[in-house]
């Protein structure tokens, strides 16, 4: 059983609409809410994945809270209905389970991306020149081999398109030495617990990627975790036990949105073409089980479903 899909929130105060999240201003808070929409390609796609918005929503949450001892993060509460949601609207049913009310910052526009494994477009830059964001890697390494020690390759963050990898010198210009050594410290902190934690539970931590963002404490600037941690969107999870590198590994993500969206010889321009219903089955399974696996907890389904 499946929740309605949800693709469009209409609340006063509008922050931002991004690709998946739409977000609403709360004065020194936000709500985030994660609506079913998919992208592919850069696009979003015509029809949602049921029960998306709520997997990314809890599973961020409960990243955030393993790991707030490890790194602070924007994370006040999982948005209930209640009274002490503070909220000066009614939040109705459907969004209980996939909204959160998180503090505001000052985000920092770089990707900060931590690969334990080669793929994706690092493995397509090692192919190129050995190397990954100005990071020598060993030669003989093959697609989806376990890299000697996780690395930290940022990129730009780009407002539309795909994001364009940077050598940590880069970052350093953009934001400075001191704010780019924490990006980097805390970044590899979070992954190296997360993907230790993961293994024990089946799935493999390919990659992944975190947004910083800048809050006050003490007088004193801090750069937080915000936006999401460590969902099916974020990262690469693989299952452990069909782990096999040489090649693409099954993963518990849009991959078959992927592969069909190329078998139709889709130009990847606007405007996409609706996805069949088995795929968005396949693919909304996927998101579950990834959240199974790593919480042991059942999902929250939006509206009580």
């Amino acid at each position: 059983m499946t929740s309605p899909v949800l693709l469009e929130t209409q609340f006063p105060n509008l922050y931002a609409r991004g690709k998946v999240r739409d977000t609403y201003d709360l004065g020194d808070r936000l709500l985030m809410v994660a609506t079913d929409r998919i992208s592919a390609f850069d696009v979003v796609l015509p029809n949602g994945i049921p029960d998306k918005g709520a997997v990314l929503t809890q599973l961020s949450a409960f990243w955030f809270e393993q790991t707030a001892s490890v790194v602070p993060n924007h994370l006040i509460r999982l948005a209930d209905g209640t009274p002490a949601d503070n909220v000066p609207f009614e939040l109705p049913p459907e969004f209980i389970g996939r909204s959160m009310i998180v503090r505001k910052a000052r985000r920092e526009d770089i990707e900060c991306v931590v690969r334990g494994y080669l793929s994706g477009s690092g493995w397509a830059e090692y192919q190129e020149s050995r190397s990954v964001c100005g990071i020598r890697l060993p030669a003989g390494l093959r697609e989806s081999d376990e890299l000697p020690e996780p690395i930290f390759s940022p990129a730009t963050k780009a407002e539309s398109g795909h994001d364009i990898n940077i050598s940590y010198e880069q970052v350093t210009d953009l934001v400075g030495p001191k704010a780019a050594s924490v990006l980097r410290l805390r970044s590899l902190a979070i992954y190296k617990y997360a993907a230790q934690y993961a293994r024990e539970r089946g799935i493999i931590i390919a990659d992944t990627k975190f947004e910083f963002g800048w809050i006050e404490v003490d007088g004193q600037d801090e750069l937080i975790v915000i936006d999401e941690m460590m969902t099916p969107d974020s990262s690469r999870f693989w299952p452990a036990d069909s782990y096999r590198p040489g090649g693409t590994q099954p993963s518990f993500d849009k991959q078959p949105v992927r592969d069909w969206l190329t078998a139709t010889g889709w130009d990847k321009k606007p405007p996409a073409p609706k996805l069949p219903p088995e795929v968005v089955a396949s693919t909304s399974e996927r998101y579950r089980e990834a959240y199974r696996r790593l919480t042991g907890r059942e999902l929250t389904r939006p509206g009580g479903g």
